[in-house]
């Protein structure tokens, strides 16, 4: 099996060296160079292209969203930024991710070093997972759809939810999910999110689509109703569950150990929507690394809810949904472009 081979792009040279030593310690992963800033780099990355690029977003001479878009138009390689979490960095990572980078790893200000040979396992998990993607930027907005402030949605306790969309995503599903938010109606049912990502990005990332999408989108707060037009991403670090209390779905947001190697988990997500939700529900697996979701989908196609998954050809990287194809929980398979139809019409695809 070859090594996957990785070039890092960051102006700070402690990272470059804690990085480079870290990840030549991964089996199967070697580091070919790396450089202070996107310039420097396109200049070495020439004699030899890398497999992976590791990529900072505030360095001097090029940033890494204007590199980003230079790359992704020139030579679509998959990248995984490496970024301080601050509010400011957050929302402009959120901008890297829409451009086609595959997945983040978040440092802190403080500790670096010590933070970075810790964070080892999840290195490798995201350079294996990006060196598997299928690097493609996605088909911009033409606008913000006459976006109008968002009013509360009516909720008279004699109403329900009657149907609940859960969709779970991973790595590649910033941009799949955008595609899929940005085309649904205000109208459409309530739904809740699972994307893996880092505690801090979720609340940009749901802000920033908020601005795109005719529904509204927020990051999940513990009691949030589940209610027609809206969408409740699952905050990152924390585990998100379905409950229904009377003829009333609500999220609940709560920490817990790591379910699938991963909090928050889809499959947490869908356990707790087979249970509350029944065959009252949508679930939806899309593109992602490993097999978070399969599981918890089975249980949701056991319970009776419509399950679906997009298919090989629209996945960044076909994982979660191949492992639910396998386990039988899958009932159709659409691609990408077609899931935001089976969210509004499900009854096309029974």
């Amino acid at each position: 099996m070859n090594n996957i081979d990785v070039f890092i792009v960051d102006d700070s040279a402690v990272v470059r060296q804690v990085l480079t030593e870290v990840l030549n310690s991964c089996a199967g992963i070697r580091v070919i160079g790396s450089a202070a800033d996107p310039i420097f780099a396109q200049k070495k990355m020439a004699s030899q292209w890398p497999d992976v690029i590791v990529l900072d977003i505030e360095m001097p001479r090029m940033d890494g969203i204007t590199f980003m878009r230079k790359l992704m138009a020139e030579h679509p390689t998959p990248v995984v930024i490496c970024s301080t979490l601050t509010e400011r960095g957050a929302t402009t990572t959120m901008q890297a991710m829409s451009a086609g980078a595959v997945d983040i790893i978040t440092k802190p200000k403080t500790g670096l070093k010590g933070f970075l040979q810790e964070s080892r396992t999840q290195l490798m998990d995201a350079i294996k997972g990006a060196a598997a993607a299928r690097p493609r930027v996605a088909v911009k907005a033409t606008a913000p759809a006459q976006h109008t402030p968002h009013t509360p949605v009516p909720a008279p306790l004699h109403e329900t939810t009657d149907r609940v969309i859960a969709l779970g995503t991973s790595t590649g599903g910033t941009q799949a999910l955008e595609h899929v938010l940005t085309a649904l109606p205000m109208g459409c049912p309530g739904i809740v999110v699972v994307q893996h990502m880092p505690a801090q990005f979720t609340r940009a990332f749901a802000e920033r689509l908020d601005g795109l999408c005719k529904v509204r989108v927020k990051e999940a707060e513990a009691g949030d109703r589940v209610v027609p037009g809206q969408v409740l991403i699952a905050p990152g670090g924390l585990h998100m569950t379905l409950v229904r209390s009377g003829a009333q779905y609500r999220v609940e947001v709560k920490d817990g150990p790591l379910v699938s190697r991963h909090r928050p988990s889809v499959d947490v997500l869908f356990r707790s929507v087979a249970h509350a939700a029944g065959k009252n529900a949508l679930g939806v697996i899309m593109t992602g690394m490993g097999d978070d979701g399969a599981r918890g989908l089975l249980e949701m196609y056991q319970a009776g809810a419509l399950t679906l998954g997009q298919d090989e050809a629209s996945c960044v990287v076909y994982g979660m949904p191949k492992e639910a194809m396998r386990m039988g929980a899958v009932m159709h398979q659409l691609p990408l472009q077609d899931i935001a139809a089976a969210i509004c019409r499900p009854q096309s695809y029974v």
